[in-house]
């Protein structure tokens, strides 16, 4: 590994009491392509903007390439940005729209061409370079945006919310593209998003932000299903939390007292006391009608509350008799006994204890 494309040094930026940005520090490296995933308002769009240096933070450092950029200005950073509203000219046809900022910087009309060109070809708009906006569909507008952003040669491309105005569709093939794109041109992106979906199909890495930090940074896989607490067991992707307390802990294992479950023994590495929070993820979970087989299982009963229809796979609502609601995804190829159940039916529910994690965050 050589020297990280992007630093990012104890970052806060704040507003009055206000922290948007709390204490952040990461590296990103050459030609990946890394995603700032959080809610709205836990200061991924600040960050980037920061990054790109139309922001100047309250404290901390950012390096781009090596370089420190606190007096850097955006226009000399060696970085573009895509915005969620994609910012293409109406009144300019889709070639004068990408060929606009190397006319501002003065680029020879030869060389201006040639980029121009390379740049309509790699994101498909080869025909349609003398289209207007108004002629395009909205994944068209955001490869005009994508190509006017390429052109300049950028070394870190910054996409802010890219696909949020696109339909659910439309949505999934530009991420496919997206992803594409990155790996062919060897251009470092750095996506912000609120959609999880997105950054797992798209990113190399993930930076999960809560409240203006960072709560854990990981491969997609690692993230669903190793997350570093609650609150990112709870963003990425669908997954049942039990409250529970730690009464003991040996050899590995450690048993936790639920009110939904009783008393569970589970594997975990590492400490854990007090109140924590069993994690498992609804796909892991066996319904049925009988009780299961396995003794070494977690087990508990309870009846349908609630079935939605997938297309691939149902998502079930089961309450146990405490109140306590699991959520169970089935895939409708595998389907069996549970044809015959309905909502209100009773059902037993199990799953491994290797597949529950437990969370003290």
């Amino acid at each position: 590994m050589g020297q990280p494309i992007i630093e990012v040094r104890n970052v806060t930026m704040a507003y009055g009491r206000l922290k948007a940005v709390d204490n952040v520090s990461f590296d990103i490296e050459a030609n990946e392509f890394f995603a700032l995933l959080g809610p709205s308002g836990c200061g991924k769009t600040t960050l980037l903007r920061i990054i790109a240096g139309f922001v100047s933070p309250t404290s901390g450092q950012v390096f781009i390439d090596g370089q420190d950029m606190g007096r850097i200005p955006p226009n000399r950073r060696p970085v573009n940005m895509v915005f969620q509203s994609y910012a293409v000219f109406p009144h300019m046809s889709v070639e004068k729209n990408v060929a606009y900022g190397l006319q501002v910087t003065g680029t020879p009309a030869a060389e201006a061409a040639r980029r121009v060109g390379d740049a309509l070809e790699r994101v498909g708009l080869s025909d349609l370079r003398t289209r207007m906006p108004d002629q395009l569909s909205g994944g068209q507008r955001q490869r005009v945006a994508l190509a006017r952003a390429l052109v300049k040669q950028p070394k870190v491309l910054l996409l802010d919310e890219p696909l949020s105005a696109l339909d659910a569709k439309l949505r999934e093939q530009m991420q496919m593209e997206l992803s594409h794109l990155q790996a062919d041109i060897g251009v470092t992106f750095i996506i912000v998003t609120h959609d999880q979906d997105e950054a797992l199909s798209m990113a190399d890495r993930i930076a999960v932000m809560n409240n203006g930090a960072v709560d854990q940074i990981a491969e997609p896989w690692v993230l669903y299903e190793s997350p570093a607490n609650r609150f990112v067991a709870d963003f990425i992707g669908k997954v049942n939390l039990i409250d529970g307390e730690v009464s003991g802990a040996r050899g590995g294992r450690v048993t936790v007292a639920t009110a939904a479950l009783g008393k569970v023994s589970i594997p975990h590495d590492g400490p854990a006391s007090g109140r924590v929070a069993l994690a498992v993820r609804p796909e892991k979970i066996r319904i049925s009608t009988s009780k299961p087989g396995d003794r070494d299982a977690i087990a508990t009963t309870g009846t349908i509350a609630d079935w939605a229809y997938y297309g691939d796979s149902s998502h079930l609502t089961v309450e146990t008799g405490d109140g306590h609601r699991l959520g169970v995804i089935i895939q409708n190829d595998t389907r069996t006994t549970i044809d015959a159940m309905d909502i209100g039916d009773a059902v037993h529910l199990s799953w491994s204890a290797s597949d529950t994690l437990v969370l003290d965050r």
